[in-house]
């Protein structure tokens, strides 16, 4: 046969599939109906394995994969349009529409009492002075501790590094995210300008250490391969280690820290800009104890937990696609207590005032094993 007749013969058969389709998606909407009516789930496991075992035997070897592959898509499309024919309440979307009605103004405030880590002249100091412009900053040693401090309700807001362009994501904030549930109401991207700083008058001495933040000493390794000979020694912040060679008796020892720490501490730059790489940033968020949804707010970002079986990252992928919606991250972590479960993380440029969106919240809540929203949010 001639190549256009064997295209007029699929076209022919792409007519019919489509139509087929369609009447199977009208049932499914009637299952969907059904089911409400009866309480039961969405997703029936057993039929979904009983129709992929009789239709993978009429296929025969040569196309059984195939066949498994196309009804797996089939049955997260299906499932879809059911979850978004089912008028349930979401849980999820109650918050949203809740956050969504309160009378927010336009913005972040502009006074705020706000949690930092580290001490004045910190990175998370200057992105909180771009997101808050007249804030009244309290410095906590550990991450955790401005976790506690807006937990208590000793500050409103607070400013911690989630990701950096070098070293990647802050596992640690994620971590504290789950624990506390708490929400993203704001982010802002910081370039950060690493310098190799010392006492002033201590030049004329080699440099056996050098302090600094881990984050921050893994995004200048190339200079400690560079120089095998200086220790890396990792502090609580960058601030703080320029702080600590200020403060020190020795002329042997050096941070790595912001120009505004060295003019901050007195201190000398020794070297400019020692980053791996020259665009250095860190994504710094603003945490909240409830959602707080201002206009303009055009970044997602979500946590799940999802079944531990072939296909479950993909549906939950191919809905997002459904929905014409652009992922911006998709990143995994171990599960701790549950071996080779993992927990993703997602971040996608959409807003919960898109009626499309919201109704792909409601069914990623209903698919998952664990659905958390972390908010909705503008990054500057």
């Amino acid at each position: 046969m001639e190549l256009q007749d064997i295209r007029r013969n699929i076209d022919a058969i792409d007519d019919g599939l489509v139509k087929l389709f369609a009447q199977r998606m009208e049932c499914a909407r009637q299952v969907a109906e059904a089911k409400q009516q009866t309480g039961k789930p969405i997703r029936d496991h057993a039929r979904e394995r009983e129709i992929v075992n009789r239709l993978t035997a009429q296929a025969g070897d040569a196309y059984a994969p195939y066949v498994k592959a196309l009804y797996s898509h089939i049955f997260d499309l299906s499932r879809s349009y059911q979850s978004a024919k089912w008028e349930r309440q979401s849980p999820v979307m109650a918050k949203i529409e809740a956050a969504l009605s309160q009378d927010q103004g336009k913005r972040l405030p502009e006074h705020a009492l706000v949690a930092c880590q580290g001490t004045e002249g910190a990175y998370a100091q200057q992105a909180c002075e771009r997101l808050f412009p007249y804030p009244d900053i309290l410095y906590f040693d550990s991450f955790d501790g401005v976790f506690s401090a807006v937990e208590k309700g000793m500050c409103q807001y607070g400013i911690l590094p989630i990701e950096n362009s070098t070293a990647g994501s802050v596992t640690q904030v994620y971590d504290l995210m789950e624990k506390h549930r708490f929400y993203i109401v704001g982010a802002h991207r910081l370039r950060l300008d690493h310098r190799l700083m010392r006492k002033r008058g201590a030049s004329g001495t080699p440099i056996t250490e050098v302090v600094s933040h881990e984050q921050a000493l893994r995004q200048c390794s190339r200079f400690f391969d560079e120089h095998p000979e200086i220790t890396a020694t990792p502090m609580r912040n960058t601030a703080v280690a320029a702080e600590f060679v200020a403060t020190s008796d020795r002329d042997d020892l050096a941070a790595i820290a912001s120009r505004a720490c060295a003019d901050l501490y007195g201190l000398e730059i020794a070297q400019d800009d020692v980053s791996d790489q020259a665009n250095n940033y860190t994504r710094f968020i603003c945490i909240s104890r409830r959602p707080e949804i201002y206009p303009g707010a055009r970044k997602i970002s979500l946590m799940l937990n999802l079944a531990h079986e072939p296909g479950a990252l993909n549906a939950v992928v191919s809905r997002i696609a459904i929905a014409g919606v652009n992922l911006l991250k998709l990143e995994s972590r171990p599960i701790p207590g549950r071996e080779f479960e993992f927990r993703f993380f997602f971040d996608m440029a959409a807003s919960v005032r898109d009626a499309d969106v919201a109704r792909l919240l409601g069914e990623l809540e209903g698919h998952c094993e664990h659905f958390t929203f972390l908010g909705c949010y503008d990054e500057q």
